[in-house]
């Protein structure tokens, strides 16, 4: 089976592989379950200066990456794989794309600085744009930091509990249930008041337990996130 691969073209390859080395995503890394290599985009610009980046055409505050070096950049990897640029303006990172994305064999991920890259190296070359929320982080690195994590441990063998995917937020078109544990009975330092569990979740009835948490599902996602049941998801 191949190992999930995944290509960085990057300004700053030293903020990886960043929190990705620790717990689940690390041993995963330890074990070969997925691998990354980075590219520094930088290394590829001809001039004694190493410019990666100018002025943009029609005007305008900040800098845009050149496209002949983010080019030279990508043909430098021997297997891009799905190629993806971290973008505002993209299409929302969503559970059913990070499913799509963990069985890709390999991803190239280009992270952007300044104003952004070149259009014509992103329509020449193929990228697909994919946005991780509405807000703009001063680089693509943080972004495909998330995007990775959240395909990793859905590789096989990366989560511990193998059905916990299921039920989490997204994947079923709802928000998730709540969450309750030992101990039974808790008093809270922060107003001195004891709070017990949901009498249906020490009730040992399965059955119970399922539609309990199917109905605080939907109840959360009624009140969080309606949009999701307004696309059809239920």
């Amino acid at each position: 089976m191949s190992i999930w691969t995944v290509n960085l073209l990057t300004l700053f390859p030293e903020m990886f592989p960043g929190s990705l080395a620790h717990s689940l995503s690390g041993k995963a890394l330890e074990r070969g379950q997925w691998r990354f290599d980075t590219v520094n985009i930088r290394d590829f610009a001809d001039d004694r200066h190493k410019t990666v980046d100018d002025t943009p055409f029609g005007g305008g505050a900040g800098m845009v990456m050149r496209a002949d070096v983010i080019e030279k950049a990508l043909l430098s990897i021997e297997r891009p794989g799905r190629k993806i640029y971290l973008s505002p303006r993209g299409k929302p990172l969503t559970q059913a794309l990070v499913t799509e994305l963990a069985v890709e064999p390999a991803v190239t991920l280009l992270c952007g600085r300044y104003e952004g890259v070149d259009q014509r190296v992103l329509d020449v070359c193929g990228f697909e744009e994919i946005s991780i929320g509405d807000y703009v982080l001063s680089g693509g690195e943080p972004a495909a930091l998330i995007l990775m994590d959240s395909c990793i441990r859905l590789l096989p063998g990366v989560m511990g509990n193998e059905t916990a995917p299921d039920e989490e937020s997204f994947t079923s078109g709802l928000l998730e249930y709540p969450h309750y544990t030992r101990p039974a009975e808790w008093t809270a330092a922060t107003d001195g008041k004891v709070y017990g569990v949901p009498e249906v979740l020490r009730s040992g009835d399965h059955g119970k337990v399922a539609r309990w948490r199917h109905e605080q599902s939907l109840e959360l996602t009624r009140s969080r996130r309606p949009d999701l049941l307004k696309s059809g998801k239920k």
